[in-house]
């Protein structure tokens, strides 16, 4: 599917689910909310290992964080609508920047340096954030969690959800390594492209890489 249609189902798409989640999250089991949890995480994190389509990678990269959502919500379900709100705007700020680039593949961002350095530069900034990696925006949500789940009683809960949150970060790090330190075979023999003007709008993208990146200091 395009880029824009992919968006539409990893962010809009979350926001219904999610509202009714929340509205019925004091009559929710935490033992079925556990269960969903470890699946949601270990399948995202072990399903995007081996994929070269963004499109594929960040689909269980939602999942993942999916997981992230819904085991905080009997607990604290503030907590889950700023995950999915930290998540919507950092999936938003990837979606448009790979969709300015056009790039679908991990050989994609790989010859994306020569043509933008600064697009490529978002998209690893981006991708950490995804990940959790402190100190970007990303790690707040999960910050926020681990701390809610060791106050109520749940350390186990709290290592199983850091050690999945590995498995994300690790597949994005592994992005950006064979993207920067590593070149694919190519034909073309010029280490730089022409640059042709942009048509399509970069207004938002700013504002959206600030938001997903920059959050951490304003932790509650």
């Amino acid at each position: 599917i395009p880029l824009s249609s992919g968006m539409i189902l990893l962010t809009w798409q979350k926001i219904a689910p999610t509202a009714l989640l929340y509205q019925i999250s004091p009559s929710l089991n935490m033992e079925i909310l556990i269960l969903l949890a470890i699946l949601s995480t270990m399948l995202g994190g072990w399903g995007g290992l081996n994929q070269t389509q963004m499109r594929k990678v960040l689909a269980y990269s939602s999942i993942a964080h999916m997981g992230w959502t819904v085991i905080i919500a009997l607990i604290n379900p503030n907590l889950t609508i700023l995950s999915l709100m930290i998540y919507i705007m950092t999936t938003l700020t990837l979606f448009m920047t790979l969709n300015l680039s056009s790039t679908t593949k991990i050989k994609s961002i790989s010859n994306l340096w020569n043509k933008s350095t600064p697009m490529t530069m978002i998209v690893f900034l981006t991708m950490l954030s995804l990940g959790g990696l402190p100190p970007l925006t990303g790690f707040m949500p999960k910050w926020l969690i681990l701390q809610e789940l060791i106050i109520n009683n749940n350390p186990t809960m709290a290592i199983i959800m850091a050690l999945s949150a590995l498995l994300n970060l690790f597949f994005y790090m592994r992005i950006i390594y064979v993207s920067s330190l590593t070149m694919f075979p190519t034909s073309n023999n010029l280490k730089h492209h022409w640059f042709f003007s942009q048509t399509k709008t970069t207004n938002m993208i700013p504002t959206l890489t600030t938001i997903s990146s920059m959050l951490l200091p304003l932790t509650p």
